[in-house]
């Protein structure tokens, strides 16, 4: 079942899709030329969900948040309950005070985050789908004002439950905040800023300080966010796109397409035009 509450005047959009075995069809990726974030929750047994043509384990009862940016497919598309929503519907950047997520639900330097819920959690969530199919089904003029109040409240759940999974006691509150600004600043500026100094400066911290929270978070080093969001892109655009190799290194702010060629190759071990060319491309000429 797919259920829908579309504003055309603010082109705001909320969509919830239950059980659906055509699931694939209603998603959203980048040939949909729209851009949603997504909540998916798979209400079944494991299953592999592929997310920019990387296979991961999607475990049973586990909740899968997704970027705006990223393509994906399910194995199993009729376990999935899956909330997608726009920037108009709900900015979670503008309501971060609200909730809390972004530069880490969403816009995070984690890797691939389930959330993977108890008995009792299962239980609260599945009850707060039923209040969502409820208030789809009732058409008067505050039920945008409950969807939102009722995303609001999934999005603060699943923080609520990430935060305890991925970083328990390692960061106090503060510290998380300063991960997360970091996590949304690289998000916004990484095609052009590739050094940490950029970023500790406009977080006025040094960059030893921001090298000891991600040691703490996890264990990656600040530099080490940055060239892993500039690869994924690359990497994107390789198997997304017809751009050329040359083209993404301008893209991607690198002056010399040679050096960007030889950071690829450093990270991903093996040139741009072999990954592309050893690809799946499933969404090629998209």
């Amino acid at each position: 079942m797919l259920y829908c509450c579309a504003d055309t005047k603010t082109q705001a959009e909320l969509y919830l899709t239950v059980n659906e075995p055509e699931f694939q069809k209603h998603f959203f990726q980048r040939q949909h030329k729209k851009y949603f974030y997504t909540i998916a929750w798979n209400n079944g047994t494991a299953q592999q969900v592929t997310i920019d043509e990387i296979h991961y384990t999607f475990p049973a009862g586990a909740i899968l948040p997704l970027m705006v940016s990223q393509s994906f497919r399910f194995e199993k598309p009729e376990q999935i309950i899956a909330w997608q929503f726009n920037r108009e519907f709900y900015c979670i950047v503008d309501h971060d005070k609200e909730v809390s997520c972004a530069g880490f639900l969403f816009y995070g330097s984690l890797d691939i985050l389930f959330v993977t819920l108890d008995e009792a959690q299962l239980q609260k969530i599945n009850l707060l789908m039923q209040v969502f199919v409820d208030e789809f089904q009732t058409t008067d003029n505050i039920q945008k004002d409950m969807l939102q109040m009722l995303l609001k409240r999934l999005i603060i759940i699943l923080t609520r439950l990430a935060k305890e999974r991925y970083t328990g006691n390692s960061l106090s509150s503060a510290q998380l905040d300063i991960v997360r600004s970091y996590n949304m600043l690289v998000e916004m500026h990484y095609r052009n800023e590739h050094q940490v100094k950029f970023y500790a400066d406009q977080l006025h911290k040094s960059p030893k300080t921001l090298a000891n929270l991600f040691a703490l978070y996890n264990h990656k080093s600040p530099l080490t966010v940055i060239q892993e969001r500039i690869m994924l892109e690359a990497k994107r655009l390789l198997i997304y796109t017809k751009k050329s190799a040359k083209e993404i290194a301008f893209y991607l702010g690198f002056e010399d397409a040679a050096y960007f060629s030889n950071f690829f190759k450093k990270h991903a071990g093996q040139t741009p035009q072999d990954f592309r060319r050893l690809a799946i491309l499933p969404a090629a000429g998209q």
